[in-house]
């Protein structure tokens, strides 16, 4: 799931979730500007579409965040009834959470917090499953959440220095993630060579960036990016 040299302790949230946030957030901020442009969403579950204005996508269907209850339901669960194929990238990430030991993709139904949300169970789910977009539709029951393909593909194309700077800056100050597998696992995605001296890490865009970490605690923290 995780390639190249990054070292991810798949049996825990916290480091999946760090590897799959970076790549994520690029997806969904090109897929805010290229397809959703702010326009009205629609989603036909019998159809097995998503629609931004006249565009339709295929979707999938993650899980549902209730209001009343403050839960979240995994999708594979299919209290809906849904069709096998619309709760297919569902049934994978239990699968993968099941082969991983990570009880946040095998439990059907908890708790919602700051941790486990719609969005971070979202960004892993698709972050594991590839070449997928995601959409939060809340309702006066709560919010769906539901995975859609076929976009442009310049929806995933690489980022440049100054969206990678932005984006790995608004990661840490938004999220509690593991900085050093954040920003190898994004590089990775983003096909950018690096490599480590010492504390820092050297990736090469058009120009340098250097990145420098210090120790805190038992983590290594970001504490400079800087072009070269």
């Amino acid at each position: 799931m995780f390639a190249g040299n990054v070292e991810v302790d798949t049996s825990s949230w916290f480091q999946v979730f760090s590897a799959c946030l970076g790549k994520m957030m690029a997806i969904q901020n090109a897929c805010g500007d290229i397809v959703v442009k702010g326009q009205d969403w629609n989603v036909d579950f019998s159809k097995g579409v998503i629609a931004f204005g006249n565009n339709e996508y295929p979707l999938q269907f993650i899980g549902s965040e209730s209001t009343s209850s403050n839960t979240w339901l995994w999708g594979w669960e299919n209290i809906n009834g849904f069709p096998d194929e619309r709760i297919e990238m569902a049934r994978h990430t239990r699968n993968v959470g099941e082969q991983w030991n990570l009880e946040p993709l095998t439990t059907s139904e908890f708790e919602l917090d700051d941790t486990f949300n719609g969005h971070n169970l979202s960004i892993v789910a698709c972050g594991l499953a590839d070449r997928y977009c995601y959409y939060r539709g809340p309702h006066s029951g709560g919010a769906i959440l539901v995975a859609f393909s076929g976009v442009p593909p310049e929806v995933f194309a690489p980022i440049d220095i100054t969206k990678f700077t932005s984006l790995t800056m608004q990661c840490i100050q938004q999220f509690h993630v593991d900085h050093k597998i954040l920003v190898e696992s994004l590089l990775l995605w983003n096909g950018t060579k690096y490599e480590w001296k010492d504390h820092m890490i050297m990736a090469h865009f058009q120009n340098d960036l250097s990145i420098k970490f210090q120790q805190s605690g038992e983590f290594l923290r970001i504490s400079s990016m800087e072009a070269q």
